[in-house]
């Protein structure tokens, strides 16, 4: 049951909001970086994907913030899969203190596959579907 450490990162005073703590779009930032990251960890890599003629695009984001992030605070960012369906995979991620780990905030995100010539979503392929479920972790266990 893989779980990827998909980012690394610092927040900077510039992230920060007239509250002292980072700002909800650089959480959305760093959480769209470190699922571009969870694909190729997967062995799926966007490459790939191309050459197969499919992607992947995100049909919804669900964030909850637990706790502040503020200036000068080291991050990590780990995720899994937690569900493969027939056209879309979901998966969670959790950033926290990349010292103890302390959740700061977590984002479900549901991916559909989608053909790029028709814009239309499309099934997965049976390899992907395959290799996706090997890697599926429990939502309550992951990351």
């Amino acid at each position: 049951m893989p779980i990827f450490e998909t980012y690394r990162g610092v927040v900077l005073p510039s992230m920060c909001d007239h509250f002292g703590h980072m700002n909800v779009r650089w959480y959305a930032w760093h959480f769209d970086d470190a699922s571009f990251h969870l694909w190729t960890l997967a062995g799926l890599g966007h490459k790939e994907m191309r050459q197969r003629g499919v992607h992947v695009v995100a049909a919804q984001t669900i964030n909850s913030f637990v706790r502040e992030l503020k200036a000068g605070d080291l991050f990590v960012v780990r995720a899994g899969f937690t569900k493969v369906g027939t056209k879309s995979v979901t998966h969670l991620a959790k950033m926290g203190d990349a010292d103890t780990l302390e959740l700061a905030a977590k984002q479900e995100t549901v991916e559909v596959f989608f053909d790029p010539g028709s814009r239309k979503s499309a099934p997965i392929p049976e390899d992907f579907r395959l290799r996706l479920r090997e890697k599926i972790v429990a939502a309550d266990a992951a990351p």
